[in-house]
């Protein structure tokens, strides 16, 4: 999420009410994610475990609960709970908006697209030319959603990250200010469910064709021309690169990769990144030739056994 205007330390410390550390004037230009951080993002740390994963990221200033040696270039903001201090920064720059209408009047819709029935789009929302929406679809607030794009009834574009801390009194939720953003020639089926980022995008690429029933977890990337069926479910912070098919109810980890011109066959676990140009079957997940292989080998053990008695 980059910030309408860049700010300083001095004031986003004055926003949270926090120490700091380095240049009040040092520009502060927006925040994300560690996974998707540049340069003037501020990245959030409350575990010494990830210190020095976030002190190393590109992000130019850490939001931790710990005042630590500051590297070079960067600058820090002191927080009894970095949590909920980042939460605070999202939900000033990117506040909840009552849409008032079934169509903002912010929303932006292109030349020939159709809009059917009891379809919600909200705020900000921009929908290019030649698309199709079906009814009874929910486009929440900042979707992008390119041109030929064909969505089906029922499905939801940018719902909350599932993404919660765990309290003493119970689980504090991350508040989300990220997007869905669409590509060109996109299907999304019925049923369908993909979150927005927490800060950045999730992002489904040019072409790329989904079934009825698949969930996309935050700041997911899914590349172009990717076929993905009914009932997969996909975790936040996972790539998955071009001309990828994945069968249906599949599931996978977060923060995974599947390689280009990879084949998930049905109900396979995707525990681990496996490289592209392969096909790959079962929990956990392997080379499907291998798989099936010690399947059918497995089937052997009762005969064995038996012979073993004889």
């Amino acid at each position: 999420m980059k910030f309408p205007v860049p700010h300083t330390l001095k004031q986003i410390a004055t926003l949270i009410d926090c120490r700091f550390v380095g240049a009040d004037d040092f520009p502060v230009l927006g925040m994300n994610e560690i996974h998707v951080v540049e340069a003037g993002d501020i990245v959030f740390v409350d575990h010494p475990k990830y210190y020095d994963k976030a002190l190393a990221s590109k992000a130019t200033i850490v939001l931790i609960n710990k005042e630590v040696a500051c590297p070079d270039g960067k600058a820090l903001l002191i927080s009894e709970d970095p949590f909920t201090d980042f939460n605070k920064l999202t939900n000033y720059f990117k506040p909840f908006e009552k849409a008032g209408k079934r169509i903002a009047t912010s929303a932006k819709i292109g030349k020939n697209t159709v809009v059917q029935p009891n379809v919600f789009i909200g705020n900000n929302v921009k929908i290019g030319d030649n698309c199709l929406i079906h009814s009874n679809v929910s486009i929440y607030d900042n979707c992008i959603i390119g041109d030929n794009v064909i969505i089906h009834s029922g499905s939801v574009l940018g719902s909350d990250a599932f993404y919660y801390k765990k309290r003493d009194t119970g689980f504090d939720k991350l508040v989300s200010g990220g997007r869905v953003v669409l590509e060109d020639d996109v299907e999304i089926g019925s049923l369908c469910t993909i979150d927005k980022g927490v800060s950045g995008d999730t992002t489904i690429k040019k072409g790329t064709k989904l079934d009825n029933q698949v969930h996309v977890g935050h700041d997911t990337v899914i590349g172009e021309k990717c076929l993905i069926a009914s009932q997969t479910g996909i975790a936040g912070c996972v790539v998955i690169e071009d001309e990828v098919t994945i069968w249906g109810q599949v599931g996978t980890n977060s923060g995974i990769t599947i390689g280009k011109k990879a084949v998930i066959m049905g109900q396979t676990g995707v525990t681990k990144s496996v490289a592209g140009g392969k096909s790959y079957f079962g929990t956990p997940i392997e080379e499907s030739r291998e798989k099936l292989k010690q399947l059918a080998y497995v089937k052997k053990i009762p005969g064995i056994l038996k012979k073993l008695e004889e």
